[in-house]
């Protein structure tokens, strides 16, 4: 079998790059073209002629073998980046509204309206201005001390749980 694979592997392993375009599926093929030839042991020590048709024979077929598992076969999933959820989780969305939502109630009213309007009605800090009668200043300062407010209150949940 040695001498077989060293006349023959080298030619083997090329047909079976350009058949598949993929290293590592054609050393698959070489290998199982192999260990054919060596369960047909007496065909090889026998061989009054040289095997490479027979050697391809064996290859390409179980090249179309492999094509057509994988044409019946659904394509895999792959495995998901570590870190977890796939994108777009909704349980988690949902999870993360009731969090900033439980945030907010624990902020002052005022602070509490004016992130509403900003962040969540998507206002301009002078439309919100004109809308609570105070100055904008006042509006980017409440804007300030409420993300600030949220952040601490969000933190402190996260280590509650």
């Amino acid at each position: 079998m040695r001498d077989l694979y060293a006349e023959h592997g080298r030619m083997l392993l090329a047909y079976a790059t350009r058949m598949t375009g993929d290293r590592g599926a054609a050393e698959d093929l070489v290998q199982e073209t192999m260990i054919r030839a060596w369960r047909h042991a007496h065909i090889v020590a026998t061989a009054t002629v040289p095997l490479t048709g027979w050697l391809l024979t064996i290859l390409r077929n179980l090249s179309f073998d492999r094509a057509r598992r994988r044409a019946v076969r659904p394509s895999e999933v792959p495995e998901l980046p570590e870190g977890g959820a796939a994108h777009g989780d909704h349980a988690e969305r949902i999870v993360d509204s009731v969090v900033v939502l439980e945030a907010l109630k624990s902020l002052s009213p005022e602070h509490n309206r004016v992130l509403v309007e900003i962040y969540f009605r998507h206002r301009s800090v002078a439309e919100v201005a004109e809308m609570f009668q105070i100055p904008q200043g006042t509006v980017k300062s409440r804007t300030h001390y409420a993300v600030r407010a949220l952040r601490t209150a969000l933190a402190d949940g996260v280590e509650d749980r």
